[in-house]
């Protein structure tokens, strides 16, 4: 990669709105590293772009095997990148879990409700820890987390999903405290929208790359300046 290229990593990439993340950034010319889990899946997603990007002049993408609920995973994968290159331009936080769907609050297992944790918040933020010491190379260093209107507390909860719901209204607490820590980067959480992916289903109302598209803007696209925000559909919303 040349010095000037832009380097983007983008958790759970596999499929659904992380992959259309990772595919609209190397569109951009950014040199991604895609992460997931499941290293076949992992690797297969990064070939499909690859194969594209043949086409299409992509920038470079490369996998990178991260599962955000296990410490030491997170771990070996800042060890394996810093093999690859020592900045970091943007971290997106995308990787997260829906198990609870329709269950109601008040019979939601601690299992569920801690595998939801563990993924979608402390996930975001370990991997935000790891990945500072990279992004803090940058001359303009940004992180953007994946939330969801359905963490939201301005509206008060319409009782969807309560164990993902809270997982995301934490996720922003996250993006509010990294921000009050790293004055000098963007880090903004963002919302999709309702999107037609495995989680989503397939009666949301938006396509992947329309749920991408803010995902996107806030990763490359938007004024440094914007920080410590919740965006949908690049205005700004009620945390």
């Amino acid at each position: 990669m040349t010095k000037e290229q832009h380097i983007a990593l983008v958790t759970g990439a596999n499929k659904g709105i992380g992959f259309e993340v990772a595919r609209d950034l190397a569109r951009k010319g950014f040199h991604v590293f895609l992460g997931a889990r499941n290293e076949k899946a992992g690797q297969a997603a990064v070939q499909k772009l690859n194969k594209e990007g043949e086409k299409e002049d992509y920038g470079e993408i490369a996998f990178i095997k991260i599962d955000v609920s296990k410490p030491d995973s997170i771990r070996r994968a800042a060890e394996e990148f810093s093999r690859s290159t020592d900045r970091l331009d943007v971290l997106v936080n995308n990787a997260g879990v829906l198990l609870d769907d329709d269950k109601d609050v008040l019979t939601i297992t601690p299992e569920i409700f801690e595998t939801t944790l563990r993924t979608n918040t402390l996930g975001a933020l370990l991997v935000s820890q790891a990945f500072i010491p990279f992004l803090k190379k940058s001359n303009a260093p940004r992180i953007v987390n994946v939330s969801s209107g359905g963490g939201q507390l301005a509206d008060g909860a319409d009782g969807w999903a309560p164990a993902y719901c809270i997982s995301k209204t934490a996720l922003n607490g996250v993006t509010s405290q990294l921000a009050a820590a790293l004055p000098k980067f963007a880090v903004n959480s963002v919302c999709p929208g309702w999107v037609r992916t495995d989680m989503g289903g397939s009666n949301a109302t938006r396509s992947v790359a329309e749920g991408a598209s803010g995902v996107v803007w806030l990763a490359a696209d938007a004024p440094q300046k914007e920080t410590a925000k919740f965006w949908r559909d690049r205005k700004v919303i009620p945390w």
